[in-house]
Parts: structure tokens; sequence; C-alpha cells
């Protein structure tokens, strides 16, 4: 069976009522070993650490931008004290996720504060980061480009991504995969599933945002849930399923997808060579 990484599903998202290890253990069941566990608040980042440890996956601290709506200096330092007490642990793979929404009403000057106080701290503490790019994939472009020192490199993921080709080979040149996911399953995505299909393969890893992004067979429309279907839940077992749309995008096999995508995942988020190796 093909092993898969899901290089992001949000666990401890309420929609999974604290079955966060159950959860991961039906991915492994399903092929995928290890799943990446971003946080979105300094409230969970503890929570998101203890469940990576009883899963056996892996995590990322951060701050979203939904979430800076309540954040300050004050979450800066936290993050920082985070980053500082578990330096060693090989399970803190990124700072995440971080990044831009201009898709919500947010505050653009906060917002914009956050974002990029959490890049210096990733380029201090020489973490990869793991970036939410929602309509916004020149203004997180120009902050990596901003923030970095002249001799950092990033490494990283943007994830669900879903810019244009150009804005694509831009995070590629500074460092970053992209993240695939359900969206990719539907076939309205036109300019998505060109991407998937086109860019190089050394660019991709897989994700799922779950409980989010729900794939096209679980997704139900607003007349349909109105009608009583309920929207089925997306989770890191769905993985190999929307793996399998994108090798038939790319007319490769699954086995090597899986290979790919896996390697490009432990290049982005060198720390999750150790923990994948504890899973085999």
């Amino acid at each position: 069976m093909p092993e898969w990484i899901d290089t992001h599903a949000h666990l401890d998202a309420p929609e999974f009522g604290g079955s966060g290890e159950a959860v991961m253990a039906r991915a492994r069941h399903a092929g995928v070993t290890t799943c990446v566990l971003p946080a979105v608040k300094t409230g969970n980042f503890d929570e998101v650490r203890e469940l990576a440890h009883r899963g056996g996956g892996a995590y990322a601290l951060g701050i979203h931008p939904l979430c800076t709506g309540d954040a300050g200096e004050g979450d800066i330092a936290v993050l920082e004290a985070a980053l500082r007490a578990h330096a060693g642990d090989p399970r803190l793979v990124a700072v995440g996720e971080i990044g831009l929404d201009y898709f919500e009403p947010l505050d653009d000057e906060r917002q914009t504060f956050i974002y990029r106080e959490q890049l210096k701290l990733a380029r201090d503490h020489d973490l990869p980061v793991i970036l939410h790019v929602r309509r916004s994939a020149d203004r997180v472009l120009k902050g990596l480009r901003d923030v970095a020192a002249r001799s950092h490199r990033w490494l990283g993921i943007a994830h669900a991504f879903n810019g244009s080709e150009q804005q694509a080979q831009a995070f590629i040149d500074l460092g970053f995969k992209l993240g695939f996911g359900g969206a990719v399953t539907f076939e309205r995505a036109l300019q998505l599933r060109r991407l998937a299909a086109t860019l190089p393969l050394s660019s991709l890893v897989m994700e799922t945002d779950s409980p989010d992004i729900a794939p096209h067979w679980l997704y139900r429309t607003a007349q349909q849930r109105a009608a009583g279907e309920p929207q089925g839940r997306n989770e890191p077992a769905e993985l190999p399923r929307i793996a399998a749309v994108v090798a038939q995008l790319r007319g490769i096999g699954i086995d090597e997808l899986a290979e790919a995508t896996g390697r490009n995942a432990r290049e982005a988020l060198p720390r999750l060579a150790q923990v994948t190796a504890a899973t085999r």
C-alpha cells in the first residue's frame, strides 16, 4: 500500500469532537502514515502539540490570519516562548498556519503585522513556514522577500494553493512546495487541475485541510443541506482518494505520486524525516 503524508489537517477542530487520535488511526489504516497539525492561535498550541505526540503526527505553531483580530504583540511573545521551549522537539516541524487572507473582511494592518512578525520568528528559529494564501499570493510573497535575511533560504508549504502559474513558480523559486487537496477533485476547478497536472512533480505535496475543503464526493450544496443531506466530514483517510485524482490528472501511477509527494514533504519540512521514520 502506498504511504502518504497529509501535510495539513486541523484534527483539534470542534468538528472532530476530541476524536483526533481515532481519526489518525483511521488515516493510518488507509495508508496515511503521518499528519501535520497546524495551530491557528496561541490558545490551541498545547492541544495540537499533545495530539501530535499522542497520535504519532507532527505539528506547527502559529497564528492564522482569521485569528488575528484578537491577537497582538503578546501573542507573538507567546509564540516565541513556545518555539524556544519546544526547539528540541522533532515533531515541531514549522511555524504555521500563518499568512494573509483577503477573502474575509480582516484588518489589513493587523494581519500584515502578525504575519511579518511570525515570519521573523521562523527565520530566527530556522524553521519552515506553512502559509495561508487566500487571494493574497502577491502580498504573501512580498512579505517573504522583505523579511528574509540575505543568507536565509525559505522552506515550507503554500497551503491550499490556488493562484496563477506565475505565482506558483514564484513560491517554488523561493523554496516552497504547493499543497493540493480536496478542491482539485472538482471538475469545474479548471485552473487548479491544470496546475496539478503540469507543475513540476517535485513541487507538489498532498493535504486535506480536514475538516475543511471536502472533496467532491463529500460536498453538499446549500440547497442539498437545506433538504436534509448532511455534509460529509473531511478527514485524512480521504487523502489516498484525493491523490488518485491528482495521479490521474498527471497520467502517473499512484505509487509514483506517493513516493514523490512524501519526499517533497520531507524536503519542505525537514524534521518530518524523523517523524515518518518512527512510523515505519
